[in-house]
């Protein structure tokens, strides 16, 4: 069939995999012979309307950019990062000896004017950014600076969502990966970033600012063998479902590094409210919140059980 195609249409590519639409070639219509497992790219220019939709209905059609919102072409800058990103295109001739970091968003609520989105989102950042969207909600801004330094902390990041959703009536959630001396491998990376975001997005739906320091701890127990999660819950699952206050406080202890003024503040209760509670755990688990090893296998319990409990 396709050797016909290629008689039709002799400008015509064939691809033996399916291809990844670096710049050179958007300008191609893309469909796909699964007998016999082969691509073929037509010009768009060669083909009538009529045409194009007759080889839809015999062949697999294939968009890269289908997803992408309308309204918001891709620059040829924007257009080569996307490939390299999502599509495994080339990478990006701007890359080389830059450092860049990948900010991923999604927006939860009305369609936004992404003009005036983006003006708004450029003004958090000091260097210069690309922001290319993915769908009508979501999308990843690319900073690149030739300085190795973070334009953005965690704390800037939560004033830039209240901002945002302040400004457009809307929920945004952000997932700020490392920053990374760009090189070939930047794309594998973002996929990995992705993961991580649709997990945090999937599972740990209170947040608003996630990084891989935040979600992976998640992560990690959310993947642990139910073996070693039944240990964990003879030990301390009952002690959390008997007394919620103590489970919230014991998380929140940990989370605030054993710091019982900044915990205490941070649940809005006395600093020998907080104290009881502490013992009281104490005395019901016979394990006391005083190194390491203690803190890091309560918290990795309390991290199973929030996640089995939203459940």
């Amino acid at each position: 069939m396709l050797t016909k195609l290629l008689t039709l249409f002799p400008n015509a590519v064939v691809f033996q995999d399916k291809p990844s639409q670096a710049l050179s070639q958007s300008h191609l219509a893309f469909f796909c012979d699964r007998a016999n497992n082969q691509w073929i790219g037509i010009p768009k220019t060669d083909l009538s309307e009529r045409e194009l939709e007759l080889l839809k209905t015999i062949y697999e059609y294939y968009e890269p950019y289908s997803n992408r919102m309308e309204s918001t072409p891709l620059s040829p800058q924007e257009l080569v990062w996307y490939d390299f990103l999502f599509l495994n295109g080339m990478p990006p001739v701007d890359g080389p000896g830059a450092n860049i970091r990948m900010i991923q968003f999604q927006l939860n609520g009305k369609q936004v004017e992404t003009v005036e989105f983006e003006s708004a989102l450029r003004g958090f950042f000091s260097d210069d950014v690309l922001i290319i969207w993915e769908s009508a909600n979501n999308g990843i801004v690319i900073e690149k600076s030739q300085r190795k330094s973070i334009s953005l902390t965690e704390k800037e990041f939560i004033s830039l969502v209240q901002t945002l959703e302040s400004d457009f009536f809307l929920k945004v959630t952000f997932y700020y990966g490392k920053q990374y001396l760009f090189n070939n491998h930047l794309s594998k990376v973002f996929q990995e970033e992705k993961e991580f975001f649709i997990f945090a997005q999937n599972l740990l739906g209170t947040g608003t600012v996630f990084s891989f320091e935040r979600v992976f701890p998640f992560f990690a127990a959310h993947y642990i063998p139910d073996q070693v999660k039944q240990k964990l819950s003879k030990t301390f699952a009952d002690v959390f479902q008997e007394d919620s206050e103590i489970f919230a406080t014991i998380k929140s202890f940990l989370e605030n590094n054993l710091n019982a003024s900044l915990t205490a503040k941070k649940l809005y209760v006395h600093r020998n409210t907080l104290q009881y509670r502490i013992d009281k755990f104490t005395d019901k688990t016979g394990i006391q919140l005083k190194d390491f090893y203690s803190a890091f296998t309560v918290f990795l319990a309390c991290l199973i059980f929030e996640l089995e409990d939203s459940h």
